[in-house]
């Protein structure tokens, strides 16, 4: 007898306002008329101060191959966004993520592939520290660097560093100095993502 198929994994959707609305799977939330859903960002940075940029593996459905931040995902229904953050970075680059901490908690943006499909997400953006080094789930990350922060966030305002739009914007709006930053209160995330976890 066959194990049963894994449930598939569930993304939130949300309203103009951030409040849960629903659920879909993941795997077909999109398309060409994505509908907003809940997601977040997270920079990770080693004791060197270093950033961890990932490249994109080539089999995802949004910017397959595109250079961006360290680990994107969605928290689950009724996940909390942090154990989300820190569920994700094990998951793609098989680090353990410490000192997560909020910075852009009313991060939204909408971007369209010349394919067409969208991306559309209230995704609140965190940075946090991780020790070792990074064993890459190859369904996730085609390829990894470590970069110096102030030369990666100078190319990207400058325009010369090719990465994601999200990752652009992100950047644009991050503290010249993430690390050294005052965490932002879970209060300004949407309301989706103020979940207290069990």
């Amino acid at each position: 007898m066959s194990a049963p198929a894994p449930a598939p994994e569930l993304v939130v959707l949300l309203d103009e306002e951030g409040h849960a609305i629903g659920t879909t799977a993941k795997a077909g939330v999109h398309h060409s008329d994505t509908p907003l859903h809940l997601a977040f960002s997270c920079y990770l940075f080693n004791d060197r101060g270093e950033l961890l940029l990932t490249q994109r593996a080539l089999g995802k459905p949004t910017w397959p191959g595109a250079w961006t931040n360290s680990v994107c995902g969605h928290p689950g229904p009724g996940e909390g966004v942090v154990d989300a953050v820190r569920r994700r970075v094990l998951a793609e680059v098989g680090m353990r993520a410490e000192d997560v901490r909020l910075l852009l908690p009313g991060f939204r943006y909408r971007a369209v592939m010349d394919s067409g499909v969208v991306e559309n997400e209230m995704c609140p953006v965190f940075v946090a520290t991780a020790s070792g080094e990074p064993r890459p789930d190859p369904t996730e990350v085609e390829d990894l660097a470590w970069v110096d922060w102030t030369e990666f966030r100078d190319g990207v305002l400058a325009g010369t560093r090719v990465i994601s739009p999200w990752c652009r914007d992100q950047v644009a709006a991050l503290p010249a100095d993430p690390l050294s930053a005052p965490p932002a209160p879970h209060a300004g995330l949407p309301p989706a993502a103020q979940v207290t976890p069990a």
